[in-house]
């Protein structure tokens, strides 16, 4: 029996991005005010790479949910930026490793603080128990499709 609770596109079009867009339009707006030429795409791989420097692209692919070419231009447009740099794998010299530059770690304290912040606006007057139950329901509609 479906599980399927709401009416027809209502369900679909809110977890493919509803949300999701209204939080990144809010964020590049945070941003663009203070003066960081960055944009929200941009910031999505700087951010798996102040949790993990050193990444491959491919790695980097599988942790933005983007593909090649995507990764490719927007590191492309990160190096020109000078926020990356891309090093050759010691092992593999096929590879590239993209490494943060330190003008890039300087952003880190300031582009997290904006995003804390609306992520903060996001959620107001939302109970921490519907955040959990929200967060749980959403990974398993991920991981029933993954």
């Amino acid at each position: 029996m479906p599980n399927n609770q709401f009416k027809r596109g209502e369900l679909y079009s809110f977890i493919t991005g509803k949300a999701s867009i209204a939080i990144a339009r809010c964020l590049q707006k945070k941003f663009n005010a203070a003066g960081l030429n960055l944009t929200i795409e941009q910031w999505s791989v700087l951010y798996q790479l102040w949790k993990e420097d050193g990444k491959s692209q491919q790695e980097l692919c599988l942790a933005t949910f983007r593909d090649k070419p995507s990764i490719t231009r927007l590191v492309d447009n990160l190096e020109k930026l000078k926020l990356v740099r891309r090093v050759p794998s010691k092992d593999d010299r096929r590879i590239n490793l993209i490494y943060l530059t330190p003008e890039a770690l300087k952003l880190q304290d300031q582009t997290m603080t904006l995003a804390e912040e609306t992520l903060n606006e996001a959620l107001h007057g939302v109970p921490a128990n519907q955040i959990e139950t929200c967060k749980a329901v959403l990974q398993i509609v991920y991981d029933n499709l993954k």
